[in-house]
């Protein structure tokens, strides 16, 4: 069935998934708050900054203007930064956010509220069904039409379904769940660990401390997720274990490349502007350390990062500190 989808965000994610439900048959707009930016994606068909290898279907329509990107969709899409998805939500008149299904495909937590993108979204919008689509899926890949599979968590199995089969082709796979805050924490706070097996890398150090970095690394996301309310059984999954995997070990991923810059001794500002892009892990870092201590989780390597973020600590002492910890017993 033919759906009427607005992408709240132009991207190189935004990108990928705006051609992905073009190829699917569905009437796709996109929304960029940059007039420029949307008459160049108009007129050229490429998004040279973000997704260059990429040919943009005709039939997508670009514009600057939210209220008139937004106003007829059914499903709305947000593929912006989560640090402005609030103040995006703020500029659409109230009778176009109300009664639509949305779907969030970005990855983080608010700073300062420390609020999930689900508590954004009952706060800003009115009688809408919430999403999230998350799992192992690089945009430069899916831009390339390459295998992939990911999660689309929902409370309502119904709008879970039709979710489903919006997104689902020939090679973008998509698996049901309705656990939302698992499939939340699992997107978000996997980007701090791939800083760090970003750093574990940028430093010199092997597979060993990497593969026991990402082990370790799930246990904390875990703990926290339960503490919120999650399913354990979620972090097993593709929103869980199958995204640390591809953010921690791909060239693709911006937090692991950020990572390997303050590895090498950049700072974490200089890391991101070298980048060029949005690393969602630095500030999730400090949103994952304010919600460790006010629900009293143990987080060492969501600590020690905060550590190498906040206070510029050395890397390799951090990595030393975390190392002599007191003796344990593996278990969550």
């Amino acid at each position: 069935m033919k759906r009427r989808i607005t992408l709240l965000g132009g991207g190189s994610w935004g990108t990928a998934l705006s051609k992905l439900l073009s190829e699917n048959g569905h009437e796709v707009k996109v929304w960029l708050r940059d007039e420029e930016q949307c008459m160049e994606l108009s007129q050229n068909r490429v998004n040279k900054k973000y997704l260059p290898e990429v040919k943009i279907p005709l039939n997508i329509e670009f514009t600057s203007n939210i209220n008139e990107a937004v106003k007829d969709a059914e499903i709305l899409l947000i593929v912006t930064p989560t640090q402005m998805i609030r103040s995006v939500l703020k500029q659409i008149n109230d009778k176009y956010k109300k009664d639509k299904i949305i779907v969030n495909a970005s990855k983080g937590i608010e700073m300062g509220t420390l609020s999930l993108v689900s508590d954004i979204i009952a706060k800003e919008t009115t009688n809408c069904f919430f999403a999230v689509l998350t799992g192992p899926s690089h945009a430069e890949e899916v831009g390339l039409n390459l295998p992939t599979a990911i999660t689309i968590a929902c409370e309502n199995k119904e709008v879970a379904e039709i979710i489903q089969d919006v997104f689902m082709s020939s090679y973008f796979r998509v698996y049901t769940n309705e656990d939302i805050i698992g499939a939340e924490l699992g997107g978000a706070l996997k980007n701090i660990i791939a800083l760090g097996a970003g750093i574990s890398d940028g430093i010199g150090y092997g597979d060993n401390a990497k593969a026991a970095l990402m082990n370790r690394g799930i246990v904390e996301i875990a703990r926290l997720g339960i503490a919120m309310g999650a399913d354990i059984h979620t972090f097993y999954g593709l929103s869980g274990i199958g995204d640390l995997i591809a953010t921690c070990t791909s060239r693709h991923s911006r937090n692991r490349n950020a990572g390997f810059l303050i590895g090498q001794g950049l700072s974490k500002d200089e890391a991101v502007k070298k980048v060029g892009m949005v690393v969602e892990g630095i500030t999730t870092t400090y949103a994952a350390y304010e919600l460790a201590k006010k629900l009293n989780v143990e987080m060492p390597i969501v600590d020690a990062m905060y550590d190498v973020l906040e206070n510029n600590a050395d890397v390799k002492e951090t990595v030393n500190k975390l190392m002599l910890r007191d003796k344990k017993e593996e278990k969550l």
